[in-house]
């Protein structure tokens, strides 16, 4: 394969093409996700123990915490402080049978299908005031039961499909288009079949940009959200073996992250001492762990815009360029991109100062085909309104 088509083999990801992208929190019910949700974005929705206490599903927009964000933000003392978030959406509990509409699973999946990618929540803690939907706490049977039935739902929507578009050329030979995009379904309908979500098959670019039109449940990252009682995590206690081994095997490489929403709640009820010795001891808060896997999942990065009057985290898709990246401080931008004048964030913390940076040789212009890396500090030049501009 010629290299230039390597490469565009490799930038195209499964899911949808867009900046504005939010990741939700799945699990069956009475796991804590209602509870995680409190936490991330100090909201209050209800987290009664009731199996479908949380029916619509609820959004907020948590600030990812970035180092490099309180620097710039020191340094520059602007008017306006403004963070890279992440959307988080609270979907109410699966349950089994949901593909077949058990417990108001077909909305629930519905909304599932709304998000970019997946907080999977699987309850460890233990306590009977807390009724565990399949009578006990079992995190690995947990786990298959949600992937199970997204992988259901997928397949009969990939049947369907499949069966329909075949009927519409029976008696005439297919295109080489329609050839292609059977190949696409059966090979995603003999994965699931063998109970492989989609996301691990192997796909041509052109097969994966046809699959992304039915947004598939099967296809979205997954963070796995351990939530384990607070005198495990106290004791530093991790996920544990079985968990780890379940993940490695269904879905290889995807991370786990264990916490503890109890712990989590009285955190926040600390004063910045004693969290900087609980976090010396090895027992900070899990969020900013969680908030950030969450963020990378979706394939999200941020760049910079600096100033006395704003210091400003633009979220964007990796791989983006320079234009895109305009486009999510403004439209036109995108449109009417001239430039965009470049430093690297570590180059500016040695340097100190653009004219230093610019000194050192490290200031680049770079026009529509550079790709934005995480951390850029950008000053876009663009003509939108008729003038040369800088953001």
């Amino acid at each position: 394969m010629p290299k230039k088509a390597q490469e565009e083999e490799e930038k195209v990801l499964f899911g949808r093409p867009k900046n504005n992208v939010t990741i939700g929190l799945v699990g069956l019910p009475n796991v804590g996700k209602s509870s995680t949700f409190n936490l991330l974005g100090k909201l209050q929705v209800p987290a009664e123990n009731y199996p479908f206490c949380t029916i619509d599903p609820a959004v907020t927009s948590v600030v990812v915490p970035d180092e490099r964000f309180d620097f710039l933000a020191e340094k520059f003392k602007p008017a306006k402080e403004i963070q890279a978030v992440l959307a988080v959406t609270d979907i109410a509990g699966l349950v089994k049978g949901a593909a077949e509409g058990k417990g108001l699973g077909n909305e629930f999946l519905s909304n599932i299908a709304q998000v970019d990618a997946i907080f999977h929540v699987v309850r460890k803690f233990p306590g009977k005031k807390v009724e565990h939907v399949e009578g006990d706490i079992d995190p690995c049977r947990d786990l298959a039961i949600i992937r199970a039935e997204l992988q259901k739902k997928d397949l009969a929507r990939l049947e369907v499909a499949l069966e329909t578009d075949q009927k519409k050329v029976r008696g005439r030979k297919p295109t080489k288009e329609q050839e292609m995009q059977w190949a696409a379904l059966q090979k995603s309908i003999d994965l699931l079949k063998d109970g492989k979500d989609v996301r691990f098959g192997e796909f041509q670019a052109k097969e994966i940009y046809f699959l992304n039109t039915f947004n598939l449940l099967s296809a979205k990252p997954v963070v796995y959200l351990v939530n384990m009682g607070m005198k495990a995590y106290k004791e530093g206690k991790s996920a544990g073996k079985k968990i780890t081994a379940w993940v490695e095997e269904n879905t290889p490489g995807e991370p786990i992250i264990h916490y503890s929403a109890k712990y989590e709640s009285g955190w926040l009820k600390l004063d910045d001492d004693k969290k900087k010795k609980l976090t010396a001891k090895g027992v900070g808060s899990a969020i900013p762990k969680i908030i950030w896997a969450g963020y990378k999942a979706l394939k999200l990065m941020h760049f910079f815009t600096v100033g006395k009057d704003e210091v400003r985290a633009w979220s964007v898709r990796q791989r983006s360029k320079a234009p895109q990246a305009a486009g999510v401080i403004h439209g036109d931008f995108e449109k009417h991109f001239i430039s965009a004048d470049v430093m690297a964030y570590e180059d500016f913390k040695e340097h100190g100062s653009e004219p230093a940076v610019k000194s050192a040789g490290k200031l680049m212009t770079k026009g529509k085909d550079y790709v934005v890396n995480d951390g850029d500090i950008l000053h876009i030049k663009h003509n939108a309104g008729g003038a040369g501009k800088k953001k």
